[in-house]
């Protein structure tokens, strides 16, 4: 069923109007709730489910950066409990999510990749993890982003050393946190790429000397500079500060601590403004997550620091997960594995058809030579050289016969 969401057209995936194509088995089906809850977009009344491996072909107009976007939430019907999936998700090969469920039973859940496309496809698989479960999805957004979304090069951070990492925007990535920082929830209306963006409160773990600061001026979008795609004015328009007003720069910092899973480079995009010319700016640096899985962010004063001036300030953070060896960013098993873990059922039904067949072949072959034997009895070559006789020897020997 269409619906609009936040100012997002949301089409059938049996419609003609969409780009994309459903290609399954005939293992798939529609599913509607049971009960429709109050508030809660038509998108999550409705769910794909697939009994066997499926996917949707996407067309892509322009090779780049995609964000692609999967909608779940676990509702119940008369048929079919969503709660009881248990399934994997690939994203042209990457593997997005292994042995998913859905989420959590409160609300919906949304999982967010930034994936770079160099083809006119991009498809999006669901695989079941065994044949007793089935996978589903409520909804699926395939956006082309902008192309100063993901940079090429960003700045590796390890310890005391600092070094370009290079092709960031060849990588997969998966949003784990997005943090307007000092700012209340940014929803998907007041954001051009319908972002989710949330309040910094939970993760802030030190804000000692710090200022919460709003802008009720126009942000400045420079050429060359963020874009309006790379943060909205409404995460722009507030921060956290500190800030020398004596002649002494403060010895305090803002600290920011994110849980992450370890074994997997994080791309760390932050936003800042600087308020003197309203003009946004951000960097971008990479990290690897460690034993600790937790990520911490830290701004404050440097050696550079001015007395009177502003010595830190951040507008936004994003946490996001960087695809590792494998091709994962859930896991360490490649696509290729996962896709050949499934339990096919013409083969299973077919080997055993093949030895029954051959089993009796053999008997049947036994039993003829068997009866071949018994039925076979000693034979002489017949006579093919008969005297002549003429008619009057031949009227002769039938008389004396008699």
């Amino acid at each position: 069923m269409d619906s609009t969401v936040d100012n997002r057209r949301f089409v059938s995936d049996s419609s003609d109007s969409s780009n994309s194509h459903l290609l399954s088995s005939p293992q798939t089906f529609s599913l509607c709730a049971g009960t429709l809850l109050p508030g809660l977009p038509q998108i999550y009344h409705t769910a794909r489910v697939f009994k066997a491996p499926s996917k949707y072909v996407f067309d892509v107009k322009d090779p780049g950066t995609h964000m692609v976007r999967l909608h779940f939430h676990r509702f119940s019907s008369s048929k079919l409990n969503l709660g009881d999936s248990q399934f994997h998700v690939l994203v042209n090969g990457l593997v997005a999510l292994t042995n998913f469920s859905g989420g959590n039973l409160v609300g919906p859940k949304v999982m967010e990749y930034l994936l770079w496309v160099n083809s006119e496809k991009l498809e999006i698989s669901f695989v079941p993890a065994k044949r007793s479960k089935f996978a589903f999805v409520n909804a699926i957004e395939v956006i082309s982003a902008p192309k100063d979304l993901v940079l090429e090069t960003a700045q590796s951070v390890n310890g005391d050393k600092v070094e370009n990492f290079e092709g960031l925007n060849k990588q997969a990535f998966e949003v784990v946190y997005r943090v307007t920082v000092g700012g209340p929830k940014v929803t998907p209306f007041n954001d051009s790429l319908w972002r989710t963006w949330v309040p910094d409160d939970e993760y802030l773990k030190s804000s000692e000397g710090s200022t919460r600061v709003y802008f009720s001026g126009r942000i400045k979008y420079q050429a060359g500079g963020a874009s309006r795609e790379v943060g909205p004015e409404n995460v722009y328009d507030s921060a956290r500060l500190i800030e020398s007003k004596n002649a002494s720069i403060p010895n305090a910092n803002l600290t920011w601590e994110f849980p992450v899973i370890e074994d997997y480079k994080i791309w760390i995009p932050r936003a800042v403004t600087n308020y003197l010319l309203a003009s946004p700016f951000y960097a971008d640096f990479v990290v690897d997550a460690d034993h600790s899985e937790v990520v911490s962010v830290s701004v404050g004063p440097s050696s550079k620091s001015m007395a009177y001036a502003v010595d830190a300030i951040l507008n936004g953070v994003e946490i996001m997960k960087m695809n590792n060896s494998v091709g994962s960013l859930d896991g360490k098993l490649p696509a290729e594995l996962i896709l050949k873990c499934w339990p096919r059922r013409s083969v299973g039904i077919l080997l055993p058809l093949i030895a029954l067949v051959c089993l009796l072949l053999s008997l049947s072959a036994i039993m003829h030579r068997r009866k071949d034997k018994v039925d076979s009895v000693p034979w002489s070559k017949l006579p093919v050289a008969v005297p002549e006789i003429s008619p009057k020897q031949g009227k002769q020997q039938l008389s004396s016969k008699v």
